[in-house]
């Protein structure tokens, strides 16, 4: 079996579109959180959103090409370009190997709705558009990248809700781990317009603070009443240890355990057999005892009930191990389909930098969440290992941990 790395990360992020812009915000404990007046005209009951800026792609891709890009495969181009960049590998490098990609996403609305609100319009298909198709499909971005970057490894899109982005790097380290790839490009990326939340607001997910924004997003706090919806894209190269050290790669981490796990109980209310099974497995695939695990960035997204189940499963696999906790989804809102590899980027980025970002807006448990370890404030300390949680609709669950190298 061969050992995994990480050799280059990428973000584009409500936080900032570089690594150092990213750390910097999640030291001070910034919000990317906004109300914005573009929704609450349209009609949405929650106006809350992550404020994610639109990359200009015109110095980078031709206009023949960006005509098959929805948003979330923009801010997936800029994420991977810059991970690339960090490993150290170029062009040259992607046309003489066979370099993979897989990527999470798992939905396309905006795109979607304006071609067929063109072909309603018109009553005539061909105004749909020539980049419509590839524009609306779940494996836009896969495809759009692979094309872009000429990549001949595997080419596969992760599409498993909230759990996407995860499951993604979870399976290019287990290609890479029994030898079937070398080097595979994988992340997530969740388009940050108002149409592909419209549905969750009319359930009536997202958190309603409207009058201090910044303060919506309270993962795991008493007061929680909601999600906010976030955005944008977040990629990490993953390799085999060998052939990182053979190429002179700059080596960042490695992946250690990887685990998951189907609730197969209700299609959108967790609970905690689930979690805590992905949990489980994780730390037992990796051989690691639980007191190796120095931070836990959860999955929690600032929901009565997923808060909840996440700290009893947490409890429930840690024990008296009072391991220290946040959600960056306090800072960025939740970045569905590209959680789970952002969130891997801010915990290294906080592992690299000795800190753990505050849990911002924890003020005060509840009787489900007091069970665990919540870091309210920004805290400067060493720790070699991580773990992060992403949990999505359907009862989908990965658990990734994560070794400072």
């Amino acid at each position: 079996m061969n050992r995994v790395v990480i050799t280059g990360m990428g973000i584009w992020s409500c936080l900032g579109q570089t690594l150092d812009d990213v750390r910097e915000s999640l030291f001070q404990g910034k919000s990317g959180i906004i109300f914005s007046q573009e929704r609450k005209d349209a009609g949405f009951r929650s106006a809350l959103c992550a404020d994610v800026p639109k990359p200009d792609l015109k110095p980078f891709i031709p206009r023949n090409m960006r005509q098959f890009m929805p948003e979330e495969a923009q801010y997936a181009y800029m994420a991977t370009k810059d991970a690339l960049e960090a490993a150290k590998i170029d062009q040259d490098f992607l046309d003489s190997h066979e370099v993979g990609i897989i990527y999470g996403n798992d939905s396309v609305a905006e795109a979607t709705m304006h071609a067929l609100d063109k072909f309603r319009e018109f009553g005539d298909t061909s105004a749909c558009g020539s980049g419509a198709i590839f524009q609306s499909m779940n494996s836009t971005v896969t495809m759009n990248l692979a094309c872009l970057f000429r990549l001949r490894g595997i080419n596969l899109t992760s599409s498993a809700a909230c759990a996407s982005s995860s499951l993604a790097i979870g399976n290019a380290y287990l290609l890479i781990k029994n030898g079937l790839s070398d080097c595979i490009i994988a992340g997530g990326a969740q388009e940050a317009n108002m149409y592909c939340v419209a549905s969750f607001d009319g359930i009536q997910a997202f958190s309603t603070r409207e009058d201090e924004p910044t303060k919506a997003s309270r993962p795991f706090d008493k007061d929680r009443d909601g999600l906010v919806p976030g955005g944008g894209a977040a990629t990490v190269i993953v390799e085999s240890y060998e052939h990182a050290v053979k190429r002179g790669a700059p080596i960042l981490a490695e992946i250690v355990g990887w685990g998951f796990s189907g609730n197969g109980d209700h299609i959108s209310t967790p609970n905690v057999a689930g979690p805590a099974r992905s949990l489980e497995l994780a730390l037992r695939n990796g051989g690691i005892d639980p007191r190796q695990i120095g931070y836990i960035n959860a999955h929690a997204t600032s929901t009565h009930a997923g808060d909840g189940r996440e700290a009893m499963a947490i409890a429930q696999t840690f024990g008296d191990y009072r391991v220290p906790v946040t959600s960056t989804k306090s800072q960025t809102g939740h970045e569905m389909w590209a959680a789970g590899a952002a969130e891997c980027i801010y915990s290294m980025l906080m592992m690299k930098n000795d800190f753990i970002a505050g849990n911002i807006n924890f003020s005060e448990p509840d009787e489900e969440t007091q069970c665990i370890n919540v870091v309210p404030e920004t805290i400067q300390t060493h720790f070699d290992m991580f773990l992060s949680n992403s949990f999505g609709f359907g009862g989908t669950n990965s658990t990734l941990i994560i070794k400072n190298l």
